[in-house]
């Protein structure tokens, strides 16, 4: 934050340890428990947007968001196809203490990306629709400079085709940043 940090995207998700001691549990997902989310918390408390994937175990034996999705006030996304239907590794809601996540969700299934040999291929995971919604975001803040971190999460949220009725497997759906 002291380098005039304004956005994080962030793919980073943490359940399982190689120490099964520092393992987490779904309880942990409560928005204040673990180190990263505590560390995503402080990072919004400074004016940081932050953005961050739901995690890709959806279809998995936890298919809960994973730590620091669970944030207050971290922008969580999940994924869905092109035509907007939700993926089935896209990690879902709610958070232990019932709040509704992911916040909104973009296409991280059979998203375009390039390769390591310099080539356009498909890709899935909530790591792709993450930087779709923090690049988006990033634009639409410098539409509106004068606006909190906080002001545009809710901008994109009440943008979202579902609003004002999420639900806890695509949020408030897909935003519409040409709103």
């Amino acid at each position: 934050d002291s380098l005039g940090t304004d956005i994080i995207n962030s793919s980073l998700g943490y359940t399982v340890f190689y120490d099964p001691t520092q393992d987490y549990t779904y309880a942990d997902m409560n928005g204040n428990t673990t180190r990263v989310t505590r560390g995503a918390n402080m990072a919004v408390s400074k004016g940081i947007l932050v953005v961050n994937s739901a995690g890709n175990y959806g279809n998995g034996f936890w298919n809960y968001i994973i730590a620091p999705a669970d944030g207050f006030n971290v922008l969580t996304v999940g994924a869905v196809d092109f035509e907007g239907n939700i993926a089935s590794f896209s990690s879902l809601g709610p958070t232990s203490d019932g709040r509704i996540k992911p916040d909104v969700v973009a296409q991280g299934s059979g998203t375009a990306v390039i390769n390591w040999n310099n080539n356009v291929t498909p890709g899935s995971g909530t790591s792709f629709s993450g930087p779709i919604i923090a690049g988006a975001v990033a634009c639409l803040w410098q539409a509106l400079p004068n606006k909190t971190n906080l002001e545009i999460i809710d901008y994109v949220k009440k943008s979202s085709h579902l609003y004002p009725n999420p639900n806890n497997i695509f949020g408030n759906g897909i935003p519409n940043f040409a709103a």
